[in-house]
């Protein structure tokens, strides 16, 4: 079979999208504000990363879970105003329990594998400083018996924005979670997250965050958590060309309500939390 000529090899569509897809990506962050990613709070900023996170959860009923990945993975910037996120599904585990209900785990929780996200206007510093994006997130009932909603899939659409004023940010989300199945039990939520960032020095981001669920239906209709806490990021640095490392540690403590101590097992969010997070740009 003929193969094709090396010029006709140079202008196939497919070979042209990945050869430029680092151009895409320069032009798609250029035109945005250059805030650091939040620890709490997913950016509306266009962003291509693998980034690793991991919780360490103290429940209000004396239990502790451990959370690797949090559900975050890779995420890519396909187009000047798109990106989609790859997520690895959490590995949860479950000890020191000290209730006769909820017994120890250890196993995949279930997998918001897929993101996609639609930036709507956007300005870079130079030209107004803020953001807007749209999310559309899926949720995979993979997880084992302990940390699963199966058969439930959960879908998410969410609205991201920002606005910035010199060396200081603030980014927020606002999203509502829709269950495929057993709505009665696993709950329709409004979910938000808000976050205060300073850019200090070169390399040093420290933040504060706000992160409340309210549950609309379900099992915890009514019900809802507020969480608030700091957290610092450290970054970004160059190691090779585009890639650069960005580091950091938050911690998170329920404020209200009063029934995430009187009934525990209503509230499946934390009492507390320490975060670390771990990133690579390129």
């Amino acid at each position: 079979m003929p193969q094709p000529t090396p010029e006709l090899a140079a202008t196939d569509p497919i070979s042209q999208y990945f050869a430029t897809w680092m151009d895409r990506a320069n032009a798609a962050q250029a035109s945005q504000p250059h805030w650091m990613t939040p620890i709490t709070t997913v950016t509306p900023r266009l962003e291509q990363e693998f980034r690793y996170d991991q919780y360490q959860e103290f429940l209000a009923n004396g239990t502790q879970l451990n959370n690797y990945f949090a559900g975050k993975g890779l995420e890519l910037i396909p187009t000047t105003t798109n990106e989609i996120l790859i997520n690895v599904p959490p590995f949860e585990q479950r000890t020191d329990t000290r209730t006769t209900t909820v017994k120890p785990a250890t196993g995949f929780g279930d997998g918001n594998f897929v993101t996609i996200k639609q930036r709507l206007l956007s300005a870079n510093e130079e030209n107004g400083n803020y953001i807007l994006s749209a999310f559309l997130g899926f949720q995979a009932p993979t997880g084992i018996t302990a940390f699963t909603n199966r058969p439930a899939w959960v879908v998410t659409p969410t609205l991201a924005g920002g606005i910035g004023w010199g060396d200081f940010d603030v980014q927020g989300t606002i999203a509502y979670t829709l269950p495929t199945d057993n709505q009665h039990i696993v709950g329709t939520s409004l979910v938000s997250s808000l976050t205060l960032q300073y850019h200090l020095f070169d390399y040093l981001w420290p933040e504060f965050a706000f992160n409340n669920t309210l549950w609309t239906s379900g099992e915890r209709a009514n019900k809802d958590q507020l969480l608030v806490g700091p957290g610092i990021m450290f970054g970004r640095f160059q190691l090779y060309d585009r890639v650069k490392l960005n580091f950091g540690v938050a911690y998170q403590v329920a404020v209200a309500p009063d029934h995430a101590i009187l009934a525990p097992e209503l509230v499946p969010l934390y009492n507390h939390a320490w975060i670390l997070s771990m990133r690579m740009t390129f």
